[in-house]
């Protein structure tokens, strides 16, 4: 079975599910997201801490940094908003944006972002360099170019074939968030959240990018800003998706999936 065909199955097997066994997968499946999500911008963080905290809300025999500790709590936090904010139907706009971010960055900014008045759920007010990936879009010109995006992603989860095109919509969220950059922390991990909010609303099973795919993960999403070429992460999500849920969901010859 190729990628394509153990997506599709997959998909079809997503679609099949009653409520309450949708509701199971999706409790095993937050802790992997959160997991991955966080692990690939802080190495800290470890899969016992995180299923820890979603288990109980806490930790034990923790050593760890108090960031790490809130940025593991905020993961919860904020897939909980998610889940909240797919029933109640909510709108793909700026408030959505910034809701999700503040949640996730919420207790984490440094001493030094914080006293350039940075805060979290707020659009970032100067340019950083992460690593050898550029600034994204200036500080200036972020609230009309995410307006614009986020204009662009209403119209397509509101066309007739917005299911059908689930992947590739929540795709061009993600990637456009990462290209624009407009917080000052916390933007891979807004984008990933807000990506499976398009998914979930979409009725598509969501996806989890695991850390160890963080450099196939970067040059998918570099392909896109370097030419605007959103293939290569769309093909990429698609291989992650089956990652995430080929053998439960039944696609013999693809590893990895959840237990």
């Amino acid at each position: 079975m190729d990628v394509r065909d153990a997506y599709s199955a997959a998909l079809s097997w997503w679609r099949g599910l009653d409520a309450d066994a949708r509701a199971v997968a999706l409790d095993a499946f937050a802790v992997r997201f959160s997991y991955n999500s966080g692990k690939i911008e802080n190495d800290e963080i470890t899969y016992r801490d995180t299923h820890e905290v979603f288990d109980r809300d806490g930790v034990t025999s923790y050593t760890g940094s108090l960031r790490t500790l809130f940025e593991i709590k905020n993961l919860k936090t904020a897939w909980e908003w998610l889940l909240s904010s797919v029933r109640k139907g909510a709108s793909v706009d700026e408030d959505l944006l910034l809701e999700a971010h503040r949640l996730l960055t919420r207790g984490t900014y440094d001493e030094d972002r914080w006293a350039r008045g940075e805060r979290p759920g707020t659009f970032k007010l100067g340019d950083y360099v992460v690593g050898a990936r550029d600034t994204g879009v200036a500080a200036g010109d972020v609230p009309r170019a995410i307006g614009d995006v986020l204009s662009e992603v209403r119209e397509a989860l509101e066309a007739s074939n917005a299911q059908k095109n689930a992947l590739v919509i929540a795709a061009y969220l993600h990637a456009q968030i990462a290209r624009i950059h407009p917080f000052a922390d916390g933007n891979g991990r807004t984008a990933r959240l807000l990506g499976n909010f398009v998914l979930l609303s979409l009725r598509h099973l969501p996806v989890s990018v695991d850390e160890a795919d963080r450099l196939s993960y970067y040059g998918a999403l570099d392909a896109f800003d370097a030419d605007g070429y959103l293939d290569p992460f769309v093909s990429f999500l698609m291989v992650e998706t089956v990652k995430t849920w080929g053998e439960r969901a039944g696609c013999a010859g693809h590893a990895g999936g959840l237990p």
